[in-house]
């Protein structure tokens, strides 16, 4: 498959559903709505809400019924990016070559349009149509993305990325800080999606090692992108992680250890998919993007 038009084709279906999914800047919220839609429409890859979308594909079902979960992730992920850069934390100037929200809303307005896209990404969970769907699925679905999303997942490992900041950590931690910042989202953005294809246990399983791989190597990836990656064709700065103190992979492991770990992840996510037909050849292809991606 052309993984390059698979991805733009995909992207180009959820931003057509963020965009019918998201309030008008006009009324008395009109500023902070503004906000939120700068965020989400400021670009990127559309990455999450895809692999939703491939992991309800690849065990029989349809990526467009699964839109509103596909679309409540990247609201989720958008989310964490504002606050992320916010002076408070990374304090980061650019987000894929824009200004940063805090540097155009000022910071009161980020924080808020953050938790703004936070509370509606559940509010389109509400739109998602489970009626052929086994009973539970629904509360299923939110426990798994609310879990990922919230201090067992992505906020927990965040926190403990700024608490480590100019400390020497043991690898377990360094191991939890990034499969919890990074790839507990990925992860359950490829297990929603296939829980609402009605996939069948064995098929969540292996979708669980495949999106835990995977969220690893992506957070390494980011990790060497931020030492070796180009500032413009990434839209932000390079070499910040060092600058703060962060604990990475290369500043741990060493570069050439990272990226053996990097390949070896991948790899085994690929593996973990061995028992599935073509229909998941997107999340293999995926995968292997992650490796060569640039930004």
């Amino acid at each position: 498959m052309d993984l390059k038009a698979y991805l733009a084709d995909k992207r180009a279906i959820v931003d057509k559903a963020l965009e019918e999914y998201l309030p008008g800047s006009e009324g008395p919220a009109g500023e902070l709505v503004k906000a939120m839609n700068y965020s989400v429409f400021a670009g990127g890859k559309r990455l999450r809400p895809i692999l939703c979308m491939a992991g309800a594909e690849a065990v029989g079902g349809e990526g467009a019924k699964v839109l509103p979960a596909a679309c409540a992730l990247e609201l989720i992920h958008t989310y964490s990016l504002i606050h992320d850069d916010l002076p408070a934390m990374d304090n980061d100037d650019l987000r894929r070559g824009k200004p940063t929200s805090h540097k155009v809303f000022g910071e009161a307005m980020a924080i808020l349009a953050g938790d703004g896209l936070l509370t509606e990404a559940f509010n389109m969970l509400g739109r998602l149509d489970v009626g052929d769907l086994p009973a539970g699925a629904l509360k299923r679905i939110i426990s798994i993305i609310a879990t990922a999303s919230g201090w067992q997942g992505m906020v927990g490992g965040q926190a403990m990325d700024i608490l480590s900041e100019g400390k020497d950590i043991d690898l377990n931690l360094m191991d939890y800080i990034h499969s919890h910042k990074t790839g507990a989202l990925i992860t359950a953005s490829v297990i929603s999606g296939a829980v609402l294809g009605n996939g069948v246990q064995h098929q969540l399983d292996n979708l669980t090692v495949y999106g835990e791989k995977i969220g690893l190597a992506f957070q390494i990836s980011d990790d060497i992108l931020d030492i070796e990656g180009d500032a413009e064709e990434m839209g932000k700065g390079t070499g910040g992680d060092s600058k703060k103190g962060k604990n990475t992979f290369p500043s741990v492991y060493g570069l050439d250890e990272s990226k053996k770990i990097l390949n070896r992840s991948i790899d085994e996510a690929i593996e973990a998919l061995d028992k599935f037909d073509h229909r998941a050849d997107a999340l293999r292809q995926i995968a292997r993007y992650i490796i060569e991606r640039k930004k």
